[in-house]
């Protein structure tokens, strides 16, 4: 299992990811260009020491990552609040990759056509949305779960 951030603009949202999949043991990809740089204090300290702990690696490009991601043979899917199937009635597999948009615009579309399944947290529907952190710690959870590596 990774999780894929497209784009992150708010460090400490990325930090608290990546610490996230530190202690989960799952390897983590930043998408670039983010809006802060890798070195910023609020993603160092949401992080705090566990970045050195996290297997994760950083792509200049969506198409950069799309190459890696379809030479692997990694099914991408994207959690975005758009999605058609609830992440909770979809079958993962252990070498999945859960894609996460910009906390401020999420993906253009031609990166939601290139995901194999669009899914959604479903909330109260007269709220926006979820942190993308939090959306993370529920999804990632759930797939771990089906997959027996929780």
């Amino acid at each position: 299992m990774q999780i894929a951030l497209y784009q992150p603009d708010i460090p400490q949202n990325t930090g608290t990811i990546m610490r996230l999949c530190a202690c989960m043991g799952v390897a983590a990809h930043i998408i670039e260009p983010a809006g802060f740089a890798v070195s910023d204090r609020n993603f160092r300290r949401s992080g705090m020491d566990y970045l050195d702990q996290v297997d994760w690696r950083r792509h200049d490009s969506w198409t950069r990552f799309e190459e890696w991601r379809r030479s692997a043979g990694h099914r991408l899917l994207l959690f975005t609040t758009k999605g058609a199937t609830p992440y909770l009635d979809f079958s993962y597999q252990a070498s999945d990759i859960l894609l996460f948009g910009r906390e401020t615009a999420g993906v253009p579309e031609a990166v939601a056509q290139a995901a194999d399944a669009r899914l959604v947290i479903p909330i109260r529907p007269t709220l926006r949305s979820l942190n993308v952190a939090m959306a993370a710690a529920m999804a990632l959870a759930e797939a771990l779960r089906q997959t027996g590596h929780a």
